[in-house]
């Protein structure tokens, strides 16, 4: 049986963008460029003689803007919306804002760059339209020559010939998420006191994103929620996010949990990656640590989840039915690395008995 095609519709005003998006999502077998509009009401005429299965949609156009023709859309006739942003300081608010209004994912406009760049771009592009066909809206593999290879976490980091450093009183909370996982992490980051545990997350999104998106949630949170920043100590009341194109770990230096920026390839098709920072937390916290995979396609993190509770972590998983796409939690819960399933909105109950 022949699996059917995903079908796009590219929505941007820049016909350099449409080519680029279109050569990239045609080079994936599993994706089929359906049409381009340069504006939202060229996009309604596509859309009422072909329905897409996915749209990416620019967030800043002539005769009307992105977030306009994203709220027609959820409100009408809701399609997983891909919304496609510039790296500027206004288009990452923006564009961020789309994700609250029920668009699936941020992508970054394609640019020229490097070859590596332009293939590590490819195959994020790629990722987050097959992530976003997958995704449960609501009412408001490539050829092998094509295929990026998929790192481990040993590119970044080897694992421990040895247990975990030992026990100290201070708990350390490790998150990572993917599609859908901004709302999430916002539902789970507003509901906790100010004097939480030290909080590291890892969230998937583009570089020039995650600084616009840590300030949103800090200005909504009684913690405080900041860019990760080499070095930065990890103390209660804060919640450290991993920059967008940089992997993020967790270190100690005796008592003192701290994190360290590093380069290095794609690490379970992603940089930064869970997998990463859920490897360095079974090392350097073990016991001490709380893991939480949300949702989020793919299996980046079951692989380090699963390194944490052999290194004596507990970890939890966001259930199938508050999932945006249940994959990463699916794939951590089966490979056996959760300790227990729970609804978004009671993740950080648990959290907080967990360290207690």
């Amino acid at each position: 049986m022949v699996k059917k095609k995903i079908k796009v519709l590219i929505v941007d005003d820049s016909a350099v963008v449409r080519q680029t998006l279109s050569e990239i999502l045609s080079s994936d077998p599993q994706i089929e460029v359906m049409s381009t509009a340069g504006d939202p009401f060229i996009a309604a005429e596509r859309i009422r003689h072909e329905v897409p299965d996915v749209i990416t949609l620019d967030v800043e156009m002539p005769r009307m803007d992105g977030i306009t023709f994203l709220h027609k859309i959820m409100s009408q006739h809701p399609i997983p919306v891909v919304m496609c942003s510039s790296l500027t300081e206004m288009g990452s608010e923006t564009a961020l804002k789309a994700l609250e209004y029920g668009a699936v994912e941020i992508i970054q406009k394609p640019r020229l760059g490097t070859k590596t760049f332009l293939e590590e771009s490819r195959v994020r592009i790629c990722d987050v339209v097959k992530a976003a066909s997958q995704a449960r809206v609501r009412k408001v593999s490539a050829a092998p020559h094509q295929v990026a290879p998929k790192l481990s976490a040993d590119v970044i980091m080897e694992k421990p010939k040895s247990q975990a450093m030992m026990q100290t009183t201070e708990k350390v909370v490790v998150i990572g998420a993917s599609t859908g996982g901004t709302e999430a992490l916002r539902t789970f980051l507003e509901s906790l006191p100010a004097d939480s545990p030290g909080i590291v997350i890892v969230q998937h999104m583009p570089e020039g994103f995650t600084r616009a998106f840590s300030q949103r949630l800090d200005g909504l949170c009684r913690i405080t929620v900041k860019e990760a920043e080499n070095n930065d100590t990890v103390v209660r009341g804060r919640a450290l996010i991993a920059a967008g194109n940089h992997h993020l770990l967790l270190k100690r230096s005796g008592a003192r949990y701290y994190v360290e920026i590093k380069d290095g390839p794609l690490v379970s098709r992603h940089r930064p990656s869970v997998d990463v920072l859920f490897r360095s937390a079974a090392r350097y916290a073990g016991k001490n640590a709380v893991g939480v995979i949300m949702t989020g396609m793919g299996d980046d993190g079951a692989h380090g989840m699963l390194e944490m509770k052999q290194a004596g972590a507990v970890n939890i998983a966001q259930d199938e039915a508050s999932c945006i796409v249940f994959g990463m939690p699916n794939e951590a819960i089966k490979l056996g690395g959760v300790d227990l399933v729970r609804p978004l909105d009671a993740i950080s109950r648990e959290v907080l008995r967990l360290c207690a």
